[in-house]
């Protein structure tokens, strides 16, 4: 037994050092304006606002991993690899960020941002649902299960909808990213 939670809390910490290192490459990414004047932040608006987009994102993507985690107990093989895969993905953002900041939300870059949303989501709605299919009702009511799994597949429409509607919109598209993340602000979902 406790080889069995040995190997889920590597495997937490494992992610844990993925996300802390994406978020360090992203700051990375981050770079001061060659003159001293408040002016020129101006033009990094789009750095800002993606950077700060991105980064609760990742904060949303660990709080949820984080409390879904404590369900694990031993990890199978696929949620581990469902783990990686998910992880692999994640790993994008400094890239998608950083592409969307330079070209100043244009609609290809959004469009592949709310690509790479969607294709997170899928990984996590996955992982959720192996781990939720796993719990037993003495830790969360099936009523609160099917409340996560209904929450967990309207974000991931969202993120879809955001993808196609940044074709010809992509402010609007990133709009519906930033509001489709709010419906994760809270990961422990209680069906009312």
């Amino acid at each position: 037994m406790p080889e069995k939670k040995e190997t889920a809390d590597r495997l937490a910490a494992y992610s844990d050092g993925v996300f802390a290192v994406i978020v360090t490459i992203m700051v990375l990414e981050l770079k001061a304006p060659e003159q001293p004047a408040f002016s020129n932040l101006w033009p990094l608006w789009p750095t800002a606002i993606s950077y700060a987009v991105t980064y609760l994102f990742i904060a949303i993507i660990w709080m949820n991993h984080h409390y879904l985690w404590r369900f694990v107990g031993t990890p199978t093989l696929g949620l581990i690899w469902v783990n990686f895969v998910h992880l692999f993905l994640v790993s994008f953002l400094p890239f998608a960020t950083s592409w969307i900041a330079r070209t100043q939300l244009a609609s290809s870059p959004v469009v592949f941002y709310a690509g790479l949303f969607v294709c997170i989501d899928i990984a996590y709605n996955v992982f959720e649902y192996q781990v939720l299919a796993r719990v037993d009702a003495t830790q969360l009511s099936a009523r609160t299960r099917r409340f996560a799994r209904r929450r967990s597949l309207v974000v991931l429409a969202s993120f879809t909808l955001a993808m196609l509607l940044a074709l010809i919109a992509p402010l609007f598209g990133f709009a519906l990213i930033c509001a489709a993340l709010i419906l994760h602000l809270r990961p422990d979902v209680r069906a009312s």
